[in-house]
């Protein structure tokens, strides 16, 4: 997670452009998916939008759930989920996403997507920052 958070540092400090219409489009669809499959609570579906590299720290489905459920709350339960602003690197996608968890916090995540070989894109990390107080 620490790499994809860095990945994405370099990528602001370089100077990524703003991600075009057809990749947001794209990246948000994979990131409202697996939003959607943690609501199901559904491991495997929410483990087929994680990236290669997830895969690899995270060998299986209920693992990886166990650990969104433990680290990542807000993005598992949350009141509210929009998306904001999006960059683009080369085959990479940062998107900002706007969360008031369950408890009413406010949080930004920072999700980080590279596309695959097939075209398809993946999630490679997701950074959580809190930014408010309870709404």
């Amino acid at each position: 997670m620490r790499i994809a958070a860095l990945l994405v540092a370099l990528m602001i400090i370089l100077g990524a452009a703003p991600a075009c219409a057809a990749d947001v489009s794209a990246a948000q669809g994979v990131i409202r998916a697996q939003e959607q499959a943690f609501a199901r609570d559904d491991a495997a579906a929410a483990y087929s939008h994680a990236a290669p590299a997830i895969r690899e720290i995270f060998p299986a489905p209920d693992i990886f759930m166990s650990m969104v459920q433990n680290g990542y709350a807000p993005v598992y339960r949350h009141k509210s989920f929009e998306f904001g602003e999006s960059r683009s690197e080369g085959n990479w996608i940062s998107q900002h996403v706007h969360i008031i968890d369950a408890n009413g916090e406010a949080w930004e995540a920072l999700y980080t997507l590279e596309q695959q070989a097939d075209g398809s894109y993946k999630i490679t990390g997701c950074s959580l920052l809190k930014v408010g107080r309870e709404v």
